[in-house]
């Protein structure tokens, strides 16, 4: 027989568990890590499957689980005639994406009575690119071209391709003088699916904006307050309006200066996870944040400016309809970059940080037209000029000098991420989470792209895969 006092202690330890328990649980809810990480599964899958067009049945294994192991609680439910994606968090706590025409795969979306019609899978061109899909045979590289050291690079880059504990590359192309040496996939990815940029999203956004000025009339010089200024204006704007944020001019946040108090985190409870999967309205987060340093002053790289600069080109449009055609009729179709797609919030606002999917070849494609500063076929895509506004360091000294408009300078000798590596001065690059990089070297006539999810750290050094491949074209 238990005796009772031993009875008490087992009830008290019982009562003090449940409670520990539940205050875990409210701890877990104020923070959004449950309703985040449930967020991040479901849009990441329904893009996966509905924007990339991949089989469903490994996306969750492939492309989320591996980035943290409290996501192994996350259960998943993809309805594909509706194409629309549940995620529930332990059980508790549920998320739903759900993929739409000219905006992707769209967080918290009410479910539709009627499924859009789907987007027709791209089928690869065999031409050779860009017109097509095709790289060259070695034997038409021409001359002063290593291709054994190329060729072998490039094996080399695919080692561990399907693992998520290794580099875990996806896609590789190599552009010399407007001709594809190498376009080439991993295992399970075809040259054209559509491959999640991440923050290479952010020079996209950089060049439509440029576009969009040249358009509209709309002057970096301004104030973000005067240049939304209008009945498409969003609510935050009365704030800004009110402090020194009216101060904060459109450069600033092309070059990533707006002195706002953000900081770039993505801890699970941080800056970049709560805006991206927390909030409906991208822009309006990084809105609500106070300023720090007068405009102009600090450079901080923050996805938050890039989602600030994505509200200002809203304004400029007179529907959202044509704003979220904009990029495929602005941008994608001028240079054949079909699988092309930028993402949206559920408020509608581009998600110019980080949403942008397009297949290997589409990649090197954006980055060939930056490096013919906006020509294509000899007609003008982007207004002349953007090349050298996106090579302007965003600060004379400090990091800003290996920062230009919403692209990294990163051949910079002073404050270059790949000045160490050797690389010409002149080379640009879109770089993005887990080791995605297009690499722009003017000076070498060559555009490098490798696309991958990079899970662990030191996997994948960008700066020495750059390296290693302009040693193998000639100078």
């Amino acid at each position: 027989m238990t005796h009772p006092s031993m009875r008490r202690g087992i009830r008290l330890f019982a009562l003090l568990l449940l409670a520990l328990c539940l205050l875990l649980a409210l701890a877990l809810q104020v923070s959004g890590i449950p309703r985040n990480a449930a967020g991040m599964a479901a849009k990441g899958v329904c893009s996966a499957a509905f924007v990339a067009h991949r089989p469903s049945a490994s996306l969750l294994a492939q492309d989320v689980v591996p980035a943290s192991a409290v996501l192994k609680l996350i259960d998943i439910s993809i309805d594909e005639p509706a194409r629309r994606v549940s995620a529930r968090f332990a059980g508790l706590f549920e998320r739903q994406a759900q993929w739409l025409p000219h905006r992707g795969c769209v967080l918290d979306l009410a479910a539709s009575a009627t499924a859009p019609a789907p987007a027709p899978k791209p089928v690869a061109d065999r031409a050779p690119w860009p017109q097509g899909d095709a790289a060259l045979p070695a034997g038409q590289w021409g001359p002063g071209i290593d291709a054994t050291a190329l060729g072998l690079l490039v094996d080399n880059a695919f080692i561990g391709a399907g693992d998520p504990q290794a580099a875990n590359t996806r896609a590789v192309a190599i552009i010399h003088k407007g001709r594809a040496l190498v376009l080439r996939t991993a295992p399970g990815f075809s040259i054209d699916t559509p491959l999640h940029g991440w923050s290479m999203t952010k020079t996209v956004l950089g060049m439509l904006t440029f576009k969009l000025a040249h358009e509209t009339g709309l002057s970096f010089d301004q104030s973000v307050v005067d240049a939304i200024n209008g009945p498409r204006a969003p609510a935050w704007m009365a704030d800004w309006r009110s402090d020194a944020r009216r101060n904060i001019r459109v450069s600033d946040l092309l070059f990533m200066r707006d002195g706002l108090a953000s900081h770039e985190d993505y801890q699970p409870w941080g800056s970049v996870p709560r805006m991206l999967w927390g909030a409906v309205d991208a822009p309006a987060f990084a809105a609500a944040v106070a300023p720090e340093a007068p405009p102009g002053q600090q450079w901080r790289y923050l996805s938050q400016s890039a989602n600030l600069l994505s509200a200002v080109d809203r304004t400029r449009f007179a529907s959202d309809d044509a704003y979220w055609a904009y990029p495929a009729r602005a941008l994608f179709t001028p240079i054949g970059a079909r699988t092309a797609v930028l993402e949206t919030d559920k408020a509608g606002n581009w998600v110019g940080s980080s949403y942008l999917w397009a297949s290997v070849g589409d990649w090197a494609r954006l980055g060939q037209l930056m490096l013919q500063d906006g020509q294509w076929n000899g007609q003008p895509v982007l207004p002349p000029g953007w090349l050298a506004l996106a090579a302007t360091p965003a600060a004379a000294q400090g990091e800003g000098r290996g920062y230009g408009a919403q692209t990294w300078r990163i051949g910079d000798p002073q404050q270059g991420r790949c000045r160490a590596a050797g690389i010409p001065a002149d080379t640009l690059a879109m770089n993005g989470h887990w080791g995605q990089v297009v690499a722009m070297v003017p000076s070498r006539d060559a555009v490098i792209v490798r696309l991958g999810w990079t899970f662990r750290g030191g996997q994948f050094d960008s700066c020495a895969f750059v390296a290693s491949v302009l040693k193998a074209l000639p100078r």
